[in-house]
């Protein structure tokens, strides 16, 4: 037996016994962060797997490349409204955050671990960011719905605030090593990593959706691994030009999710796999690098330092931060909560051990532990703070799947499916009542093992699957129809028109999208534009009604039969009764 054939199947072993750990996550209450490193931590050498593996390097190599690919599926989920909503807010977290928590946390390491003020800011500083892999898969997986604000805060800190800690680690090191003295090289690093990792991101990404749309490649499965690839083009290129590719990375991602391209839903589940054995290898060969008896030297000091950052720092760098961006004091309280450590913490205790820093042991050492305290207590307790602080949300009708028309050529439509909550409006209501936007069409209705064909008067029930054919451009339209009967805040629409058929009536406009119409409910929009405009009406007829206006987009003879909906505020609130 050759030896690759080993590790082949030791490393099988592995993935299926972190894969099967993540079922457990949510029955212990546990991310499954903390079960991955369990994992490698029974399979290492204190633990029944005997494993030996002490390659510090090693780890940090593949700790990089999986927190890559993490960062970019984190990239292509992230919605560009999304950061444009909190950009302000998670940008100072990211940097001041980071700074404000690893000060205080690092003084306190010092006093607590008998080290020097400088080897604990270095320790503060390696646990300084939240980690972008922990918070996207628990809140992702966790079963607990936050407003957007709040979810798009948490997700894009933890995305973005990796260069600060990675920067302030290698600058203190680079003092404790290499006697750097502090000043402009300090500075000039920090803009390096923050001002290329955007530039090259925002570049990378631009070429590679033009790059992805006009190459005609032989096989459909390589299209994903063309947008591996572009992410982790964009990560060494930033990387090796001193910038910083983690940041790089997740800006290309953002930039090419955002876009539309061949093959899209494709390559996000490809991306969302991909990711997910990146996070099960990283985390279990982390775990396989400690060695657990070593954590018992350090368990009372490293749980007064967790303690420290996660009930002092924390709250004391993000509070002030955040009130300054009106969040209130609930909304403070559960970013400062969730402020989980994860594999960044771990990757970047490695350094010391690489730069030969006298007492790397120690900090690797509290390092792994506080992150093991953070990661439970705060993973395991966020569905519960969250529903104490009343932010939780119900779980919005969202489409269980994409389905993408890829044998129609450049056809610009997709295929979605909508699984019909019992809280949907469009539930009690008869096809012909849903005021669908005009080219949307409802193609098959499957409801309990039985297929129905769609009809004006077929009634929808709870559980029904819809399969919904409509152009891209109309999709926000079609979410609000099918999404829930409470209104939420960030449930908008797109301020754009809305057409739809003359023959549709007031009350199924105000019904499906909330927009308020102050006419007879019972009348349609093309008796409406009829009745109170003067004259006969033609094509690009414009009735004006209080903030809405009715444009006469087609007839035939003298019949409406589209009609465009446009509301003069930028944006309305979805969701009215």
């Amino acid at each position: 037996m050759f030896f690759i054939d080993q590790v082949i199947l030791l490393a099988a072993v592995l993935i299926l016994l972190g894969i099967i750990s993540s079922k457990l996550s949510a029955r212990l209450g546990l991310p499954v962060l903390v079960l991955f490193l369990i994992v490698g931590m029974l399979a290492g050498e204190d633990g029944p797997g005997g494993i030996l593996f002490d390659n510090a390097e090693a780890a940090h190599s593949l700790g990089t490349l999986a927190l890559a690919l993490i960062l970019f599926d984190g990239g292509l989920q992230t919605p560009f409204k999304a950061i444009k909503l909190v950009w302000k807010p998670a940008s100072a977290l990211a940097t001041f955050g980071v700074l404000i928590t690893g000060a205080i946390t690092g003084y306190a390491a010092a006093y607590i671990l008998d080290i020097s003020l400088l080897h604990g800011m270095l320790l503060g500083a390696i646990v300084g960011s939240t980690d972008a892999a922990a918070v996207f898969s628990l809140l992702r997986n966790a079963g607990i719905h936050l407003t957007g604000k709040l979810k798009a805060t948490l997700e894009i800190e933890s995305a973005s605030n990796d260069p600060m800690a990675i920067f302030l680690t290698i600058g203190l090191l680079e003092i404790l090593v290499n006697d750097m003295t502090p000043g402009t090289g300090l500075l000039v690093m920090f803009l390096s990593q923050m001002g290329l990792g955007i530039a090259v991101g925002l570049a990378v990404g631009w070429i590679s959706v033009r790059l992805i749309n006009r190459i005609q490649l032989v096989a459909a499965g390589l299209y994903p691994v063309l947008v591996a690839a572009c992410g982790l083009l964009s990560f060494g290129i930033t990387a090796n030009i001193g910038g910083s590719g983690f940041l790089a990375v997740f800006i290309t991602g953002v930039v090419i999710g955002n876009s539309r391209f061949v093959f899209q839903r494709s390559t996000f589940l490809f991306h969302d796999g991909l990711a997910w054995l990146s996070q099960i290898t990283m985390f279990v060969v982390l775990g396989l690098l400690i060695t657990p008896t070593s954590l018992l030297d350090v368990w009372l000091e490293g749980l007064i330092i967790a303690f420290v950052l996660i009930f002092i720092a924390r709250p004391l760098a993000v509070m002030p931060i955040l009130a300054l961006f009106g969040f209130n004091l609930r909304e403070m309280t559960l970013v400062s909560w969730v402020g989980l450590r994860g594999s960044v913490p771990i990757i970047l205790a490695i350094f010391p051990l690489i730069f030969g820093l006298p007492g790397a042991a120690l900090i690797f050492n509290v390092v792994f532990f506080v992150v093991l305290i953070s990661a439970t207590l705060q993973g395991s307790s966020l569905a519960w703070m969250a529903r104490k602080l009343k932010l939780t949300l119900p779980p919005p009708v969202t489409p269980a799947a994409t389905l993408e028309i890829t044998a129609l050529g450049d056809v610009d439509a997709d295929i979605v499916e909508y699984t019909l909550g019992s809280s949907s409006r469009a539930v009690g209501s008869r096809i012909s009542q849903l005021a669908l936007p005009e080219s949307t069409v409802m193609a098959m209705i499957s409801r309990s093992n039985n297929i129905i064909t769609p009809r004006g008067s077929t009634l929808l029930q709870a559980e029904d699957q819809l399969f919904i054919v409509l152009k891209p451009a109309t999709r926000a339209f079609v979410d609000s129809v099918f999404s829930g009967k409470k209104v939420e805040a960030e449930n908008i629409l797109p301020a754009q028109e809305l057409r739809v058929k003359g023959t549709t009536q007031v009350i199924d406009i105000t019904h499906s999208y909330g927009i308020d119409i102050t006419e007879d409910p019972q009348e349609t929009l093309e008796q409406v534009i009829k009745t109170k405009h003067i004259g006969q009406p033609t094509d690009n007829t414009v009735l004006e009604l209080g903030n809405v206006k009715l444009y006469v987009r087609e007839m035939v003879n003298q019949r409406i039969i589209t009609v465009g909906i446009l509301v003069n505020e930028k944006q309305v609130k979805a969701g009215i009764k």
